[in-house]
């Protein structure tokens, strides 16, 4: 199935970033997610794929599945 996030929230809570996380690079990664098209099987395979390309968890996620 395809999806596209509609709505996504990070986890930046992460204690082993060195550096602080400025609100530019968090736009850039929602922006980033939502201009994808994201192959999945189901809602939890998405949130994997997701962690997987942007190295951050997701705390709440929202998304449409694409019709062909």
């Amino acid at each position: 199935m395809q999806f596209q996030v509609t709505d996504i929230a990070f986890d930046f809570s992460d204690d082993a970033y060195d550096e602080p996380i400025t609100d530019e690079y968090k736009e850039e990664l929602r922006e980033g997610v939502f201009g994808t098209v994201w192959e999945a099987d189901d809602e939890d395979d998405l949130i994997e794929e997701i962690t997987a390309a942007t190295g951050w968890c997701i705390k709440s996620i929202d998304y449409r599945i694409v019709l062909k």
